[in-house]
Parts: C-alpha cells; structure tokens; sequence
C-alpha cells in the first residue's frame, strides 16, 4: 500500500512519543508528543491520543488542529511554523496554559473566553490589524503578536499582562495600556511611535524596548521620569540619538537605569549626569572656586590687606544667610551700626536692578552684566552665583575695603554662596535666618510687590532646603535664628555677637548695654583676677563670672582689685619684652641672630587667647575682638616658653593686621624694667650654674601646649582678632620697636 504523505501513522507516533507517566485517571500513558520539521499535513489520527499533555508541531505543514478537541489534559500547545488559518479552531481544553501559533496565516482574533486558563499566547508573524477576544483572559500573563499590521493597541484593558510583545507592526501612539498595573516588560521597537506619552502609569515597568521608531527629543524621556522600576531602556536606531549628550542627559532623567541601549550604565556616567545637569551646591561651588582661583592667579600677585601676620589666624568675617528677602540685609545693616568699632559692611556685585530704597554702593553694587563678566576674567571675584536669572557675587576689593580699615567684615548671601566661600580660604562665622512660619514669609515676599508668583513659591520652597541642610550637616552653620519678627531676631543676634566677641551685656540700670572699647576698663571677669594654674578653685565650689558691679562686692574690694589690676601691660609691651629676653638669652649663649634672620621666623598670633597660651598662659583675656588698647593683662612670671621664643619674628606689614599703639591709661605706658633686670638676673645664674640659658625652665611645656586647632576655625566659639581701624605702620616704626 502507497504511503500518503503528510498524514502522520500510529508508528510515527510511537516513535516520537515520550515522557511516561501517571495520566489523570491513574493509568500509565504517554504525555509528551514532538514531531517538528515532518511536513505532516493531517494529523488526525491524534484524536485517540486523549493523556497528552504537551504536544509539540512545529515547521510542518498543518491546516486543522481539531484533533486538539479530543486531548482535555493538554497543557502546552506549539503549532508555529504552519499554515494554519483559523484561530484556536478548536474545542478549548480545561487546563491549556500555553499556546504558540506564531508563523501561521491567520488573520481574525475572536473570543477566546472559554480559554480561562490560558496564561501564554504567542502570535507573531501573523496577519492580525486588531486586538480582540481577550478580555476575559483572567490568567493571561505573557502576550505576543510581533510582526503583524496592528496599527492601535486596544482590547487589553485591565489584563493581569507582566510580559507585553507588539514589535514589528504600525503603532504610532502608545495608548490603551494605561491599565495593565502588572506590566513589568513591555517591546515596541519596529513601530511609529513618536513620543512616550501613555506609559507614565505603567508603575510597575522594568523594562521597556523602543528601539528603530520615531522618537526625536529627550524630553520626551520625562514621561517615564516617574518609573522608579525602570532598569532597562533601548532607544537604539532614534533620532533622539543624534542630540548631544544624549546618554548623560537620558541618565539624568532616569537615574535608576541599570542598562542603555544594551550598555551597561556605570557609576561614573550617572555621577557625571547628575553633575552636568543638576550639579550639588558642593560641585557649583568647586567649579566656581576653581574659575575664580584661575582668573587670579592670572593677575599680579600681592599681599593683600585680609592678610594677618600670623599663618594660623584668619581674617575675621560674619555671614548671614537666608531665603530671599527673610531680613538678612536690614539686620547687617543694624549690626554694622551697633558693632562700628569692630565690623563694617562689605557690598556685593549683581547684575539685577535696584530694588525701592536700594542705594549703589550701599547695599550692592550694581553692574551690567557685561562688566560682572569682565571682573570674573580679572580675577576680581572670590565666589559668583546666579540666583532667579541675576548674577550675584563678592569682590575681593569689598573685603579689602573693610579690612583696609582695621575691621571684621560682615555680610549677607544665599545658600549658593556659603557653599562658594567654605571653599575659600577664609573661614567666617556663619549664621543662618530662617523663617519658621511660611505663611508669614509668603505674606512679606507678596507685601514688598517686588516678585511674581513663581518666584515667591520658589523663595518659600528653598526654606525647606535651608532646613534640609542645617539638618543633614551638623555644624555648617554656627548660628540658627528664626526670623519670623525682626525685632527678637536682632536681639537673638546682637547675644550672639556678644559672644562671639567677648563682650557682656550689662544687667540693670545699663541692660542691653554692649560692652566696648570705652567701657571694658570697667567690667572685668573673675578670670583675670587669678591665674587659673596657680590657683585653683576648691572642689565643689561654683564658677561663674563676677563683676565689679557686683552689689554683693563692698567698695574697698574693688578698690584694692583696681590696685591689683593696674600695673598691667598691653599685648604689644609684652611682646616686646620678651623679643629683648630672647636677644639677652642669646647673647650670654654666645649666639648672634643674622640681620635677616627674623624675616624667616614665624610671627606672633594675633589672637590675644593664643598669644597668652604661648607667653602668659593668662586666661584672663578680654575679647579676642577687643582693639589693642583695651586688652590688659598680667604678666606671668613664668612665661619663657620655646612657643614664646618663636613669636618673636618680623611680622609682614597689613592693614589688618598690624600691631596697634594707641594710647592707652597713663599707668599702662611704662614698661616693667624691674621684670627685665629679674629675667637677667636669672640667666646670669644660669650661666654660672653650666646649664643652658635657652633651654626651657621646667613646667615650660604645660605652661605653653602647642596648638592643635586654628584659632580662626569653627572649633572655637571666639571670632580671631583684628586691630580696630589701625593702618599699617610704618618700616621704621618697626625698625624703632625692633632696637628697643
């Protein structure tokens, strides 16, 4: 008898079968039949082949697989490859859970209801121009129709889909997959599709293929901005590809990529977006520092004015910052009022116009923005900072301007700014005005009719960044003050002050009265009455500060103190003595310094706190903001030290720096002869006795410590000193202190 071929026999069948095992009723059967590439035709005899549960017909040439009807157990169906026309002609079994008719003919979707268990269908490669029958799939996970003509997604509402296949067809928009919660893969590479509107409720993408379509901005990106799940995107063959910078600008909007275009996105890259587009304050501002820094060391070097003698003292600064407009200038302003002795207000450059009662000079400097520019080129700026389109920046002329007189300098920026000037190297004092009720604050912004809405919605959002950064970085700012009233602020900030320089208010009759230059002679702390070495205080007994204003101290108590406290020295006195010790101490040792040899030698602190640890280790020091002549101290006996011996270096001349010689009370002018004519006597001994004069007298390293801090940095509570208003003496006033 003739073999028909393509009808497939009971021996084909035989040979192909597999996977024996129990079948549902109990018996042992056959589940598993693969018979691909056979070119069969009519499957038929499969309808008494009722225990398979995998059947496998790929690449043969299969029209009709009513034979399916008769299988109930049949869980996994592969009919590709064929040339099958009509879709699921069959009768559905129970427990189908995978399909795959791709590479058939078909063209017509119906309704596939009875299908309820149906989890993977796989149409590819077929004639489909619709979606349609699946809307009762309840257990659909895994759907394709790649490679057909469907031109809109439809028919896909509310499907549990995870997996969702639609390349190679006609979309041009996406839509209808605003329901599918559980998607978590979706392909549409090989479409029209122009823009990424429609995917930005898919929470629950991972991953998403786009690649040969039509889409041609980044911005087009920020639809999906909002996919925290997203790992891998493709948009490979895009016109958005051509735009420069197109991986870093796509990384910074969607930095949770773990995967681009198939490339593996690093660390680096997405460090290297985020820092192109939305740079931290931390990197504006080093980028900013290293502008400025490179335009200036294009100019001539000099020394300027801010310099202090001494290598470990900063100049001194006060900065306050805030939101815009929170009161920040009018309260520099009455600072620099009340503190004339000790600050001055130094004005920065913008390029915005003057505000109503803004005056050139006074508040800011105003400039075009052509000659803002050229100062950048000429090296004129410390820090810039663009803020709501203007440019805004502190010269280095407005700090010499106040340092050329002798004061600290004081004032207000942004947060953009403080971040500049720690880059710096000066280290101000940073105190930072905060309005505590934003309603209030709004309500100034709106009552000063100086900004738009957005503006003002954008001054009250940077409240929360003020908060946000005093919060996550303890210690950035010295100082936190609310600014809801004016009033109290100022006073919060006028306690502060008087702590950071030294001063005592004085209670009573005088309360609220600033402790000056004029007055100090008259407040006076226990601590300079006793030397804290030499005479401790008694175990369980308190310390506090007394004054002479004390009601509980009788008037002869204060008289005979007064007697104690006269014959002090200023700073400059002792310093002076004991640059005429060091010269004694050499001479009897048989040495002799060179005439250029005190140019090599470090000069003296000027902080008054350190300068009586390295000679007196007198604790008893007025302010350390206190102007030369109000600083009066004793003098310790024991006040040789190796630390003292090196102070006793040239200092180079500054303005801010500069030594002062006002004159002081009559009693403070002479100079105690009868300590030096002691200290020679003692090293005459010395000599005699065959010990070195130079070396230190015993108890020499408690009494001066090296320092381990900067006295200007934020370990102190005390601003580093500077003379009040003295310009820079003369070469040969020190030529005249230095032979004496």
């Amino acid at each position: 008898m003739e073999k028909n071929e393509g009808v497939l026999t009971e021996d084909e069948i035989s040979n192909s079968l597999s996977e024996l095992g129990n079948s549902a009723t109990g018996l042992a059967a056959y589940q598993c039949l693969s018979m691909p590439g056979r070119g069969l035709k009519t499957i038929s005899v499969l309808c008494n082949y009722i225990h398979l549960q995998r059947l496998e017909l790929p690449h043969n040439n299969i029209k009709d697989l009513s034979c399916v009807s008769h299988m109930p157990y049949l869980i996994t169906l592969d009919a590709s490859h064929n040339q099958i026309t009509d879709f699921f002609g069959f009768q559905p079994p129970k427990n189908l859970k995978e399909v795959d008719l791709s590479h058939n003919q078909m063209a017509v979707m119906t309704d596939l209801s009875a299908h309820y268990s149906l989890r993977q269908l796989k149409l590819d490669y077929n004639c489909f121009s619709e979606i349609c029958g699946l809307e009762h799939c309840a257990s659909l996970r895994h759907l394709s129709l790649a490679h057909n003509k469907i031109s809109r997604i439809n028919g896909l509402d509310n499907l549990p889909l995870k997996n969702l296949c639609l390349r190679g067809n006609q979309i041009e928009r996406v839509e209808g997959v605003d329901t599918l919660k559980t998607l978590r893969v979706l392909d549409l590479s090989l479409n029209r599709i122009g823009s990424l509107s429609g995917l930005q409720e898919l929470r629950a993408l991972a991953s998403i293929n786009l690649e040969g379509n039509l889409i041609s901005e980044i911005k087009e990106v920020a639809h999906i901005h909002e996919l925290f799940l997203l790992r891998d995107l493709n948009l490979l063959s895009n016109p958005v590809q051509e735009e420069p910078d197109y991986r870093l600008a796509v990384m910074f909007l969607l930095q949770h990529l773990t995967c681009l275009d198939q490339e593996k996105v690093t660390a680096e890259e997405k460090v290297s977006a985020v820092n192109k587009y939305d740079p931290p304050l931390e990197v504006m501002a080093a980028r900013d520092h290293m502008t400025h820094m490179m335009y200036q060391l294009m100019q001539p070097q000099v020394i300027y004015e801010s310099t202090l003698p001494s290598l470990d003292t900063p100049y001194p600064m006060l900065v306050l910052t805030g939101p815009q407009a929170c009161g920040k200038r009018e309260l520099a302003h009455k600072l620099c009022q009340d503190f004339s002795d000790f600050f001055a207000y130094a004005a920065c450059h913008t390029t915005r116009g003057p505000y109503f009662g803004e005056e050139d000079g006074s508040d800011y400097h105003f400039v075009t923005e052509e000659d803002f520019q050229n100062m950048i080129h000429m090296g004129g700026f410390i820090q810039t900072v663009q803020y709501a389109g203007h440019w805004y920046g502190l010269s280095r002329a407005a700090i010499e301007e106040v340092a050329r007189q002798g004061l600290a300098c004081c004032l207000h920026m942004e947060l953009e700014g403080v971040f500049g000037l720690k880059n710096s190297y000066f280290e101000p004092r940073y105190i930072l005005l905060i309005p505590t009720d934003k309603e209030w604050y709004a309500g100034r912004l709106m009552a000063r009719a100086l900004y738009t809405h957005p503006q003002i919605h954008q001054a009250v959002a940077r409240v929360d960044t003020y908060a946000r950064i005093d919060s996550e970085r303890p210690g950035f700012f010295d100082n936190v003050i609310p600014c809801d009233d004016l009033v109290e602020a100022y006073g919060k900030l006028r306690q502060v002050l008087t702590e950071y320089l030294g001063l005592e208010e004085l209670e009573g009759s005088d309360r609220k009265t600033v402790v000056t230059p004029e007055n100090t002679s008259t407040v006076l702390t226990r601590g300079s009455l006793v030397d804290e070495d030499s005479q401790a205080p008694p175990a369980g007994s308190e310390t506090g500060h007394v004054t002479l204003s004390d009601p509980d101290m009788d008037p002869p108590d204060q008289n005979r103190l007064l007697t104690q406290l006269s014959p002090q020295n200023t700073s400059a006195e002792l310093a002076s003595i004991h640059r005429r010790q060091q010269r004694v101490r050499e001479a009897l040792a048989g040495k002799s310094s060179g005439v250029y040899a005190g140019l090599f030698k470090r000069s003296p602190q000027t902080a008054p706190s350190t300068l009586a640890s390295q000679m007196l280790q007198d604790p008893a020091f007025l302010s350390p903001m206190m102007p030369s002549h109000a600083s009066k101290h004793h003098q310790s006996e024991n006040s040789s030290s190796e630390d003292s011996r090196a102070g006793s270096g040239l200092s180079v001349p500054s303005s801010a720096g500069a030594i002062t010689e006002a004159a002081g009370p009559a009693w403070c002018s002479d100079v105690k002869h009868s300590a030096l004519e002691e200290n020679l006597d003692t090293l005459e001994d010395a000599v005699e006795s065959g010990r070195s004069p130079i070396s230190p007298r015993p108890g020499s390293e408690r009494l001066s410590p090296a320092a381990s801090t900067r006295p200007g940095s934020n370990v102190k509570p005390v601003l580093p000193p500077i003379p009040s208003g003295r310009k820079t003496p003369l070469p040969w006033t020190l030529r005249q202190e230095n032979e004496e």
